[in-house]
Order: structure tokens, then C-alpha cells, then sequence
């Protein structure tokens, strides 16, 4: 196939399957299938061309492509009953090699008590327990998987049962069986700011137990996942005709949608923050992802970070916090750090106008709880770290990597007032040229990630597709 990867308005290359996804190179070949697993063959329909193809809106024919794949590329045994959400395997593989991505970078150091092999929570794993044994199959990694249904339960127990040689890696844990210590936690959650949950005031009392009151005093993740409820009602849930992927009401729905579930999580991690390394989750509408990213940045996260995943011809998000302080590898190399960063926005519509990004900017740094002052006639924000916020950032981040007594002596050396600044400058219509500056050099490593950080937020704000 020729022409190269598809790309976008603004010249960016458009999101794809994830390059260490197996099924990168070339989609799974339903014709070589069916001729090996006789059970799939029934679901099988060729062409007068030869073409072989299935029908997704068939959810037996869905649910055995699944069976076939997890068997056939990774020796996973699997089944679900009728009616229980049926994932597909490429797509799931996806937020897996995300969170590899996540993990590998080292963006974010590992917590203290984490040993030698990754562990992953997955909040909600259904009967499909599809998490768990992808991760466990293609890393190694092991899991707690949670829910509240029987059902779910049951056959997440047996789908890691049939496989003897995971069985040790992945625990099922009931989300229900909450002890009456863990329920007085759950009361008292610290605090993440005001009306954080706002779309969700009116159910707060219907919360499901997510992460607090289910990870236990002594534990310690990696990271948690999320396939969360996406919508608010079964109705909606039933929207999409071009898929049969089945779901119960309480895999798809919830009171408030995946918007008031992804904020319970949120919440939670306020109280666990010292638990996980990253937190994470899917979200299926962009307009709330942008909530959810102000949402993590209120409840106090250092690094907010998303994705968007390849899911056929469903847009899918993935959405990334910690708590943990930030580390810039290239700062302990021997190359110099920069002082100037910038990017591009190409392909702007009218709404994104430069005094619109200069504000989307101003507001991203306030909610990263930084102090702002915004110029409109030189079209720059000035941008400063309070002494608290500087001194942490250099005696516990990674903006110097030396000593505690060199780290000391920098402190004294530390210039006082504007930490760095972004301006803000139209090329031509539709055109923008974003450009940071370090002012405080002992920043430098904060510097780039915020700006890095900015960059993504500027970019999934003015330059995503609204849906």
C-alpha cells in the first residue's frame, strides 16, 4: 500500500497503530485464520475478489476473532459469555504499549517501594480481564484486576485460571469487599479543589469503590488503567451500529458518563498519590478529555500527558497524571540545556486567534498553580515559580543532578524573579509560532517540561478534531 502515513490539516502526521502493536505491520489475515481454527471459519465471508472479511456487528463473530487472536498470536486461552463486553484485541494492545512508552521514559522516577517487575492496577477488568492477560502475556507485568459484578468476577477468575502460566501474575480482586476501615477512609478523601466534580454533584452518593478502599494500605502500582463507563445511559451506549462489541449497563453507563467516572479516579488519586506512579485512563470524547486534563492539574498533578489511540473508526483518548516530581534525562547528559523552545499551530481556525492562545496559555500555567502575568501588547506570558516552588524543584526534581551540598549552593545562586516566558507570535492566518524562554537558568529542566506539556495541550485544544 502506498502513500504514506495520512496526515493532518496542520501538517502532523495523524495518530496510528502503535508501532510495537503486533498487528503494526499488517492486520490479522482472517483467511489464514479461518483455515487453522475451523470455529472461526463460519464467521469468515471472501469476496468475488478474494478478500476476506468479518462482520463487527456480528458479536459472535467479534467475540470469536477475539478467542482466535488471543490464542493464535499469544497463547492466551479466553472466552466470555454472551452479552459481556467483548474487547478487540489491536486496539487494547495499544494503551498497553502506551503505558510501556509511559514507564520507559523515566519522565517519571520510580516510586521507592517498587521491585524489579512493573505491576498494574486495572480498575474495572470485566469478565474479558483483557488487560491483565495482554500485559501479562506480551511484558510480563503483573495485575490487580477489580470490579463489582458477579458475573465479571467469575469469569475474570476463569480466564486467568485457563492459564496456568499466568495464574501468578494476576490477581482478581472484588471492588465490593471493602472493609469498614477503608469505607471511613473513602469518606474522607483529601480535598482537590473546588467543584472539581462538578457534572457529578448529584451522584456523588452512587460512586462505585474505584482505587480508595480497594488498593491496600501497603501496596504499591506502577500505574492503574481504565476502560471506563463512557456513557450516561444504555441508550446512548447503543448509538454505534457499526459494532457489535456487547457490554452490561455497568461496563457501559454510569450517572454522569466516563466524565463523572475518570473524576472519581482523580479523586481517588489525591489520596493514593504516593501509591502509583501514574494514573491513567481512556476517554472517549475529546471535550471531555480537556476537562479531565484541567481536572488532573487542579487536583495538583506534576505531569499531565495524553495520547490518542487508532480504534477503527472510533476516536478514543488516553490520559496520563502523576504526583511524582518530573526528571529530565537530558539534563544529566553532558549537553548543554536550552533556554529557547518553540513550536508551531498550523491549520487554525478563526476561534484560535493569537490572543486566544495567549489566554489558553495564561490559564494552563494558573492551573498548574503558577503565578502569571499576561502582556496583550507584546503577546507574552511571564511565568514565576514561588521560592517554595523553585527550591523544590531544584532539591527534589531533576533540574540539578548533583549533590545535596551543590544543590545547596545553587540555591544561593538562584536569581529571583521571572522564572521563563512564552510569546505568542502570528506567522500568517491560520499561523502561530509559540516561543518559551528561560529567564531563571537554575529551571531548566522544569522549563522543558512544562513547555513540553504546554505543547500538547495548546496542540489537543486547536488542533484535534471537535467531535
Amino acid at each position: 500500500m502506498g502513500g504514506g502515513r495520512k496526515r493532518r490539516r496542520d501538517g502532523s502526521e495523524a495518530p496510528s497503530i502503535h508501532p510495537r502493536n503486533r498487528y503494526a505491520a499488517a492486520a490479522p489475515d482472517f483467511a489464514a485464520l479461518a483455515e487453522l481454527y475451523p470455529s472461526f471459519r463460519p464467521f469468515v465471508s471472501v469476496s468475488e475478489r478474494g478478500r476476506a472479511s468479518v462482520d463487527f456487528t456480528d458479536f459472535s463473530a467479534t467475540r470469536e476473532l477475539t478467542r482466535v487472536l488471543l490464542l493464535h498470536d499469544h497463547g492466551v486461552n479466553w472466552w466470555i459469555p454472551d452479552g459481556q463486553l467483548c474487547p478487540t484485541v489491536p486496539n487494547r494492545s495499544n494503551y498497553i504499549h502506551w503505558i510501556e512508552d509511559l514507564l520507559s521514559s523515566n519522565l517519571i522516577p520510580p516510586i521507592s517501594s517498587s521491585s524489579g517487575r512493573v505491576r498494574g492496577f486495572d480498575i474495572g477488568t470485566g469478565a474479558n480481564c483483557i488487560y491483565p492477560l495482554l500485559g501479562a502475556s506480551l511484558l510480563g507485568w503483573s495485575f490487580v484486576g477489580s470490579d463489582v459484578t458477579d458475573v465479571a468476577l467469575e469469569w475474570a477468575k476463569k480466564n486467568v485460571e485457563n492459564n496456568p502460566h499466568l495464574t501468578e501474575l494476576i490477581e482478581i480482586r472484588n471492588a465490593n469487599a471493602v472493609s469498614l476501615s477503608s469505607e471511613s477512609e473513602a469518606i474522607v478523601r483529601e480535598p482537590i479543589g473546588e467543584n472539581v466534580l462538578e457534572p457529578a454533584e448529584d451522584v456523588a452518593m452512587q460512586k462505585p469503590p474505584v482505587l480508595v478502599g480497594v488498593v491496600k494500605e501497603s501496596e504499591s502500582f506502577d500505574f492503574c488503567m481504565c476502560n471506563p463507563p463512557f456513557f450516561e445511559s444504555i441508550e446512548e451506549a447503543g448509538l454505534n451500529r457499526k459494532t457489535s462489541c456487547g457490554g452490561t449497563a455497568e461496563e457501559m453507563v454510569c450517572p454522569g458518563g466516563e466524565l463523572a467516572f475518570v473524576t472519581h479516579i482523580i479523586e481517588d488519586s489525591v489520596s493514593l498519590k504516593n501509591s502509583f506512579r501514574w494514573f491513567t485512563s481512556m476517554v472517549g470524547r475529546k471535550a471531555n478529555l480537556k476537562l479531565l486534563m484541567s481536572k488532573a492539574r487542579k487536583a495538583g498533578a506534576s505531569v499531565v500527558k495524553t495520547t490518542e489511540f487508532v480504534q477503527g473508526q472510533t476516536a478514543r483518548w488516553g490520559l496520563a497524571w502523576s504526583f511524582i516530581a518530573p526528571r529530565n534525562k537530558v539534563l544529566r547528559s553532558s549537553t548543554p540545556a536550552k533556554n529557547h523552545y518553540s513550536f508551531m499551530l498550523q491549520g487554525l481556525r478563526r476561534e484560535h486567534s493569537a490572543f486566544q492562545v495567549l489566554k489558553s496559555t495564561e490559564a494552563f500555567f494558573l492551573a498548574s498553580k503558577l503565578s502569571c502575568k499576561i502582556d496583550t501588547l507584546s503577546f507574552s506570558v511571564d511565568v514565576t515559580l514561588s521560592d517554595e516552588q523553585t527550591e523544590a524543584a531544584i532539591l527534589h526534581g531533576d533540574d540539578y543532578a548533583g549533590s545535596l551540598e551543590e544543590s545547596s549552593a545553587k540555591l544561593q545562586s538562584v536569581v529571583k524573579g521571572v522564572s521563563f516566558r512564552i510569546t505568542v507570535f502570528e506567522q500568517i492566518p491560520g499561523t502561530l509560532l509559540i516561543k518559551g524562554s528561560l529567564l531563571n537558568k537554575a529551571l531548566s529542566g522544569t522549563f522543558s517540561s512544562l513547555f513540553s506539556e504546554l505543547e500538547d495541550t495548546l496542540r489537543m485544544e486547536c488542533l484535534s478534531k471537535t467531535l
